[in-house]
């Protein structure tokens, strides 16, 4: 009798990473205590979004948005790139579902963002000021 080979269970189940992390006074730059669920979430996209997208070494090449390149762009333009910028930077926060009633209002050197960020925890209404 020739023997049969092991099948091999190929399946995986996809954890759930907790989102407690540390709250961050942003006022103060100073760190203190702890936050979870939705805050931590609203920390997150704050944090995403003031960081700059390829300058730092320390964050992957995923993270940060390039909403600072919109500077010198056609007003026209700005909408749909920021829309795009928006949703690729905070896409990769896997407790965002999705960016839901991204408004861009330019007015003069200045664009101003306004959205809502969907998530497993709850859902929040953001504004974001970008100088253009």
């Amino acid at each position: 009798m020739i023997p049969m080979g092991a099948s091999i269970d190929t399946s995986t189940e996809r954890a759930e990473l907790p989102s407690r992390t540390w709250r961050i006074d942003f006022e103060k730059g100073r760190a203190g205590g702890m936050t979870d669920g939705l805050e931590a979430v609203r920390q997150a996209v704050y944090k995403i979004l003031q960081t700059e997208r390829f300058k730092h070494l320390i964050y992957s090449s995923d993270y940060g948005c390039e909403l600072r390149s919109l500077v010198g762009r056609s007003p026209s333009a700005i909408p749909m790139e920021a829309e795009r910028m928006l949703k690729e930077a905070l896409g990769q926060d896997e407790r965002i579902e999705g960016i839901e009633g991204i408004e861009t209002v330019v007015r003069g050197d200045q664009a101003v963002i306004t959205f809502t960020v969907v998530t497993r925890h709850g859902s929040f209404s953001s504004t974001w000021e970008v100088m253009t």
